[in-house]
């Protein structure tokens, strides 16, 4: 009987044969599918062993060398094997020695750099610069370590950083803060940089009431040294009040200095003295010290005496006050004029008074000239004839003026330089508020109507640059300045500037041409320039400039059909279009009035259209009105207006004036309307509407019959 050695089942049989038919197909495929069999070595079972004792034919894998050995489930490989299906995740080695080896196959690595803030690297600095001054007290080495920090443009956060830090600390380093910044007014801190810090502060402060308790007081304090200090003047007070919100802590800092500390009798010895134990004399005491030393020095003229005297002030960092009021004095009194020269030429001669001090005492002395040309009105000519003389004798530097002859020039180059600054603040507030008297207001705060040409060159070249609502406010604006504060002439010399420099305004607005011709005749349409203004404007220019082209192409413009339409409506229908249709409002609640109307609903109808800059208009049309339908109920209206403050005095003459100037015409359809006018002036002059200077004596006087 045969062994049982070697017997196979018939199932076993079936699935050797197949996989004996696709061993070739095998042996060449790195992957085998699944489903096929290899050709495997199988134990045979025990007899009457069931089969599943075998190994499974799926974890077997042929090898390179055609062996059979048995691998990972699914596939995973083995020693020898090629891995899973679609496994390519075997490791590569790149040999730089391999004729195509390519450095871009070199792995890399991101390295994190960190990218520094140059602000943020100045408030560190100053952060220790201030530690330091706070434990020597030392001024001049404050000052010198800030010069040498550099980075000028953050010296308003060096402002806000000194005072914060003051803040939280003893009345000493409070004292020492306000020492500091007195010494770096002018010489290392300019004017401007010091109202941008005191700004950054009143910002700050309600983030400062976080950690600081009595933060509004003791900032209100810092506030109000500065101004008695002098190094804010009192009017930042209350344009920095107009920036901030009503609820701010900034607010309530600007109310508290203003109504606790500097409308208190004796307020600046008061605020000399609040943080006391200083270890240092109040700047008020230096101030009258050097007043003291300056009249003794003038009686004796002893010099040598003098400079000791100064020299035992103690107060380098403030010996521009001592050149500042000697300057003064010398001006006041020119007979001590020789002495005092003589006197700070001896201080730099000396080192006593440095390069820097002189300089910033003639350059404070520049910046208070027009208050001290209030009471001696040659001031500024005999300011300018002191600078060539002390640069002469060698102790000013030449740098601060570069002949006797431009010294005036630099005054006002300056005082030009401080006012354009200032105008572009207060019209981009204007483009935000729309407020027109606020804007009337902050201008006469600046005090500078000859300057008044170079603002409506500003707002006109901002305007330009920006969408038409600015556009048609800048025109809207225009008119209330000429009503209010502007003279003609004043509005003529500022478009001659703008068209002197129109092609250098070409280079930046595109169409810069037909903008400034546009706005040339909305000012004609406005009754802001008259017809004649635009020859005069002309003749005032270069021929063949591109200025003169403007001036032609605004002619054009005016003389077109409907010019006045279509030009009130050039900026897209915006405030232009309401003054049009304003025009149209008065003619009608003055027809509702004549016809038996309340006067108190007229007031109010005038009242609700808004527009107070244009109530020229309401006197004109009810005078007109008056004259024509010989009716004088229109007085009755305009008395009431002007009772109310509605219309105020400046409306009514400009009213009148515009009455005036159209007489000829208006006389054409009213043969008695010069005799209903001069009537009209006299009763307004009675009752107080005309200022008695308004004269109607340029009429014709009216023909009497013989």
């Amino acid at each position: 009987m045969a062994s049982n050695e070697g017997f196979l089942t018939n199932e076993q049989r079936e699935t050797l044969k197949l996989a004996t038919q696709n061993a070739e197909s095998l042996s060449s495929s790195p992957k085998s599918p699944k489903t096929l069999l290899s050709e495997h070595p199988l134990k045979v079972p025990a007899a009457g062993k069931a089969p599943t004792a075998g190994i499974a034919v799926r974890h077997v894998r042929r090898t390179h060398s055609g062996k059979f050995i048995r691998v990972k489930k699914d596939g995973g490989g083995g020693k020898g094997t090629w891995g899973k299906l679609l496994d390519t995740d075997g490791g590569s080695h790149i040999d730089r020695n391999d004729p195509n080896y390519d450095s871009g196959e070199e792995p890399y690595q991101l390295v994190g750099s960190t990218v520094s803030d140059p602000l943020d690297e100045y408030k560190k600095a100053v952060v220790s610069l201030v530690e330091e001054y706070f434990s020597t007290g030392d001024v001049d080495v404050a000052s010198s370590d800030l010069r040498e920090l550099g980075s000028s443009e953050y010296h308003p956060y060096f402002i806000k950083r000194l005072v914060s830090m003051a803040m939280d600390r003893h009345d000493k380093q409070k004292e020492m803060a306000s020492v500091l910044l007195s010494a770096l007014y002018a010489d290392v801190i300019s004017p401007p940089q010091i109202r941008d810090g005191f700004v950054l502060l009143l910002e700050s402060a309600d983030d400062l009431s976080v950690d600081i308790l009595d933060a509004v007081d003791v900032l209100a304090l810092f506030l109000a040294r500065a101004v008695v200090d002098e190094i804010l003047p009192p009017a930042f007070l209350t344009r920095a009040k107009k920036t901030l919100p009503e609820s701010s802590k900034g607010f309530q800092v600007i109310q508290t200095a203003e109504k606790s500390y500097l409308s208190a009798p004796h307020h600046a010895e008061l605020l000399e003295r609040r943080w006391g134990g200083s270890t240092r004399i109040t700047v008020e005491e230096v101030k009258k010290k050097i007043d003291d030393l300056l009249r003794e020095y003038v009686e004796t003229g002893d010099a040598f005496e003098a400079c000791r005297c100064i020299r035992e002030l103690g107060v380098a960092f403030f010996h521009h006050e001592v050149v500042k009021r000697a300057l003064v004095l010398a001006i006041e009194t020119r007979a001590t004029e020789h002495l005092i020269m003589k006197l700070l030429k001896e201080a730099a001669e000396e080192g006593l008074i440095s390069t820097s001090q002189m300089a910033k005492g003639f350059a404070r002395l520049v910046e208070s000239l027009d208050d001290l040309a209030l009471d001696v009105p040659s001031a500024k000519s005999l300011f300018q004839s002191l600078v060539p003389k002390a640069i002469s004798e060698g102790w000013l530097d030449a740098s601060f003026s570069k002949s006797a002859d431009n010294g005036d020039a630099q005054i006002e180059d300056e005082k030009l330089r401080r006012y354009k600054k200032e105008v572009v603040s207060i019209i981009h507030e204007y483009f935000l508020s729309d407020d027109i008297p606020e804007l009337i207001r902050s201008l006469e705060d600046l005090g500078a109507p000859e300057f008044n040409p170079v603002f409506l060159k500003k707002l006109i070249t901002l305007a330009m640059d920006r969408k038409n609502r600015e556009k048609e406010m800048a025109s809207i604006l225009l008119s209330a300045l000429h009503i209010e504060i502007f003279s003609t002439e004043d509005i003529a010399s500022g478009f001659v500037l703008l068209l002197e420099s129109a092609e250098d305004t070409a280079l930046d607005i595109l169409d810069a041409s037909n903008e400034l011709a546009l706005f040339l005749a909305r000012a004609v349409i406005d009754d802001v320039l008259a017809p004649l203004n635009l020859e005069e404007i002309g003749s005032r220019l270069p021929p063949n400039c591109s200025g003169s082209e403007t001036v032609r192409m605004a002619r054009s413009l005016i003389a077109a059909r409907h010019a006045g339409e279509r030009i009130l409506r050039c900026w897209g229908g915006g405030t232009g279009w309401a003054v049009e249709d304003a025009k149209d409002k008065i003619q009608k609640l003055l027809e509702e009035y004549e016809s038996g109307g309340v006067v108190t609903e007229a007031c109010q109808c005038i009242r609700d259209l808004g527009m107070p800059f244009f109530n020229h208009e309401v006197v004109k049309k009810a005078l007109v009105m008056a004259m024509e339908k010989k009716n004088d109920r229109m007085l009755d209206l305009l008395q009431e207006c002007y009772s109310e403050g509605l219309i105020t005095i400046n409306q009514m003459t400009r009213g009148f004036t515009r009455i005036k100037d159209g007489m000829d015409d208006l006389a054409l359809d009213i043969p008695n309307a010069e005799e209903k006018f001069r009537f009209y002036v006299e009763y307004a002059i009675r009752k107080g509407w005309l200022p008695s200077s308004f004269e109607s004596s340029s009429l014709p006087a009216p023909v009497v019959a013989s």
